[in-house]
């Protein structure tokens, strides 16, 4: 299932329902809500939130192709990072929504 979050102050994003509730975790919200809104009170925190997991998902080290100690080629390793989004990936343009919609005054709704 794609939810999909909205703004007047720029495009729409959508997420997949996985990706869409680790973002809503990140930003204290309810995941188990089919629809929900970010006031405009609230997207300072909710950004401060998403850069601080950014930074933390930049930092933390991934492992490049599977399990500690198994034998892979470099190419397995390549295609294991390919495969891979990581959350900063993956919030990058949901942090711009929100940046723009906080310079606008918008608050962001998101729902299926």
């Amino acid at each position: 299932m794609m939810i999909t979050f909205k703004s007047r102050a720029a495009s729409d994003v959508l997420f997949f329902e996985n990706a869409a509730k680790e973002f809503l975790r990140c930003i204290g919200k309810d995941v188990a809500a089919a629809t929900g809104i970010i006031t405009v009170e609230q997207l300072p925190a909710a950004i401060d939130s998403v850069r601080k997991a950014i930074a933390t998902d930049k930092t933390e080290a991934r492992p490049a192709g599977g399990k500690a100690g198994d034998e892979g080629t470099d190419e397995d390793a390549a295609d294991a990072a390919d495969e891979h989004v990581s959350f900063s990936q993956r919030a990058q343009p949901m942090l711009e929504l929100l940046e723009r919609s906080r310079a606008e005054g918008v608050p962001v709704v998101w729902g299926v």
